[in-house]
């Protein structure tokens, strides 16, 4: 079991990953509207709570870089500087060297200093006037002199942590440190909540403290200091100093009226305390009043009890719908899936126990467990779905810096970002969607001037759109490029030996030509393409997620790639269907119909292996021979027909069982490259049944064909 610094280290990387990713989308949102200081605040925010959460559980090195970064956006967000490409770039390159940082303390390769330091540099450079101030000696005009005194102000704070706030990892010592780097500071802390040794717990923190701030930074920068622990503390900022009364007046009110304003003495006791004519502060403490060690400080004590009151007012609903969500282990919720899916299975055996036996009562109880398991099940499944946004949002800055290397102009438009798919598909997803809008980008979208002289605009568009479709999402990569060249497509096949010159293909099966291994038309290599490696990888990695890719293209016009990705790789709806003493299963979602094949329909085709359905030809696949079972075959025999890559093709088994709710297991590594089965299931007898992949079963069955009849 890792200790509680462990957990707070892995859950500091994992909230880090969060504002990352948070943090580049609000760069390439701020890219767009530079004047946006939502956006602007939310880029600050994200850097403070990295570098202030980073350097409380000892990531220093990553709290320092931060720093510099985050010193930039305060000017940005004070309206001294503005927001440009070249800062953009900077700070993008500074996430992606945070993001290297994190990985590095995981483990992973260290981080290449010299680049950190090169950021830096490039940053500070955007700061000239405040590097001459750094540069400077102290010595300062008057005219300096009198506009750092203008803006110099007093603050009161009092900052009452829970005591449980050092269970979070939370140093309140880091903060009042913090607030030193703003200013000249005063700091007083009051120990009267201490209880006795018996009722004391070592882990809480029983102090709090009021501080006295002169600085220059304004009340934002303070409030930026406990902006990670604000629903963990009670915290109270009051101006008295707002330095602008003259240079000469150094009075300041009296201690009655602080008193009086804090709420810690009411009107009517300072009055009757006055006319006694002594020192005030003396009085105070023989009437018992208010203790000697709060005269100076102990004003807040009426007002924070109010305050108090309005945070928790105002924190209620914020903790209700916090309530609302919580965050479990990736792995917790794969080995709930795991669980649920062993239920499945033995809940099919139940009720094939309950069927056999002829038992009502058991029948009742069958009936009634398959539907809590049914429940279980949608509702486990539905907990790992995720938006696939959260992986949209990475291609935009995939996009801005690839069209920036090969000088073009183009925009990501997204769609469906709130369509929810199995994260474990997700995770599989990314890497085909990156090859995919790369080809987009770099053999797609043309150069701003040719695209100017085809009367298009110069600026591209590539579109990603998601949208749910049965079970299934379709993922589309759309864009309005140049289009696919059939021609050049085609020559290149030929004089790679794919297809002969002869060969009459249609559009589609032209364009499936680039999914061969090593097949590119590009002219040169680059270090985006040209090397034939991508969309072969993409085939692959979409088959392996059970789904399918369709491509559409018109010349001059642009290109569609349509990717139908299952919602889920875990629990699939099934067709059961058997041939001798083996069971298959076959997707459901691609089943269209049943027929019967007879005797007498083979002997009509002459052994073709085609059926006539509805006056329509569609070629079969008899499961018998590919699987090479030589049992007695039945005299009526059915053809499930399925849709493949949009084609009808049947497949021939000996009976349909019917529709069944299958559990996928992988097949072990001896098994991993068997062409045509994604893997197997436990029926509920504790039987077999290997399940069917009709993509991959076709083109096996067509490789053969074609070397056997060349």
């Amino acid at each position: 079991m890792s200790s509680p610094q462990e957990q707070h280290i892995a859950t500091y990387r994992e909230e880090a990953g969060e504002l990352l990713a948070e943090l580049e989308t609000s760069l390439l949102e701020l890219e767009d509207n530079p004047q946006d200081n939502d956006l602007i605040n939310r880029v600050f925010r994200a850097m403070h709570t990295i570098k202030g959460s980073g350097a409380m559980f000892g990531f220093d090195d990553i709290a320092r870089f931060t720093h510099e970064v985050e010193t930039v956006f305060d000017q940005v967000r004070n309206g001294k500087m503005q927001v440009t490409r070249c800062l953009l770039d900077l700070t993008l390159q500074a996430r992606d060297q945070i993001t290297t940082m994190l990985e590095a303390s995981a483990g992973g390769p260290p981080a290449d200093e010299t680049n950190g330091q090169r950021i830096i540099d490039g940053l500070q450079q955007l700061l000239p006037h405040v590097t001459k101030l750094k540069a400077e000696p102290a010595v300062a005009t008057p005219a300096v002199q009198s506009s750092e005194a203008d803006a110099s102000r007093t603050y009161r704070i009092r900052f009452k942590p829970l005591p449980e706030i050092m269970l979070s990892g939370t140093n309140p010592v880091s903060l009042l440190n913090e607030l030193r780097d703003l200013g000249a500071c005063e700091v007083m802390a009051h120990l009267d909540a201490i209880p006795s040794l018996d009722q004391l717990t070592p882990e809480h923190c029983y102090f709090y403290w009021d501080i006295v701030l002169t600085t220059t930074r304004g009340t934002e920068a303070i409030k930026d200091v406990f902006i990670f622990v604000e629903d963990d503390c009670d915290l109270k900022i009051d101006l008295i100093d707002d330095g602008t009364a003259p240079d000469a007046d150094a009075s300041y009110k009296k201690l009655g009226d602080i008193l009086v304003e804090r709420g810690d003495l009411s009107p009517v006791e300072m009055q009757k305390i006055l006319s006694m004519q002594k020192r005030f502060g003396e009085i105070l403490v023989e009437q018992g009043l208010v203790p000697a060690s709060k005269v100076q400080s102990a004003l807040l004590e009426q007002q924070q009890v109010k305050q108090a009151r309005q945070e928790r007012t105002t924190a209620a609903p914020a903790a209700a719908e916090a309530a609302l969500s919580i965050r479990v282990p990736a792995e917790r919720l794969d080995h709930l899936v795991n669980l649920v899916g062993e239920l499945v299975t033995v809940q099919a055996h139940l009720t094939q126990i309950a069927g056999n036996r002829h038992d009502n009562e058991i029948s009742a109880v069958a009936e009634e467990v398959e539907r809590l398991i049914s429940e279980l099940r949608d509702t486990t499944l539905n907990m790992r779905m995720l938006p696939i946004g959260s992986t949209f949002s990475k291609f935009k800055r995939l996009v801005r810096d690839l069209s920036a290397e090969l000088g073009k102009e183009i925009d990501l438009e997204t769609t469906g970002a709130d369509t929810e798919l199995d994260k474990t598909v997700i995770e599989k997803l990314n890497d085909p969607l990156v090859h995919l809008i790369r080809n987009s980008i770099d053999h797609g979208v043309e150069m701003p001037e040719v695209r100017k002289a085809a009367g298009k605009p110069s600026k591209g568009v590539v579109h990603l759109a998601a949208e749910h479709s049965g079970d299934s999402v379709l993922v589309t990569i759309r864009d309005d490029g140049a289009g696919l060249d059939k021609e050049r497509i085609r020559a290149k096949a030929i004089e790679r030996g794919l297809i002969t010159a002869s060969a009459e293909l249609t559009d589609k099966e032209i364009y499936n030509l680039i999914f061969a291994p090593g097949f590119s038309t590009a002219q040169k290599v680059t270090s985006v393409s040209g090397r034939g490696v991508g969309m072969d990888v993409v085939k692959k990695a979409i088959e392996a997620l059970r789904g399918t890719i369709d491509i559409a293209s018109e010349q001059g016009k642009g290109s569609i790639i349509t990717l139908r990705i299952p919602l889920t790789l875990a629990i699939i709806e099934t067709l059961l269907v058997r041939i001798d003493q083996s069971y298959f299963v076959l997707p459901l979602s691609m089943v269209e119909e049943c027929i019967e094949l007879t005797r007498d329909d083979v002997q009509a085709t002459h052994g073709r292996h085609l059926a006539h359905v509805r006056g329509e030809l569609t070629p079969y696949i008899n499961l018998r021979d590919e699987f090479e079972i030589t049992a007695n075959q039945p005299d009526i025999e059915q053809i499930v027909i399925l849709s493949v890559n949009g084609k009808r093709i049947g497949f021939v088994v000996d009976d349909v069982v019917g529709e069944h709710q299958t559990v996928i297991k992988t097949l072990g590594k001896l098994y991993r490259d068997v062409r045509g089965i994604s893997g197997a299931t436990i029926l509920g007898d504790g039987t077999v049944a290997l399940i069917l992949d009709p993509g991959l079963l076709v083109q096996s069955v067509a490789m053969m064909e074609q070397e056997q009849f060349g």
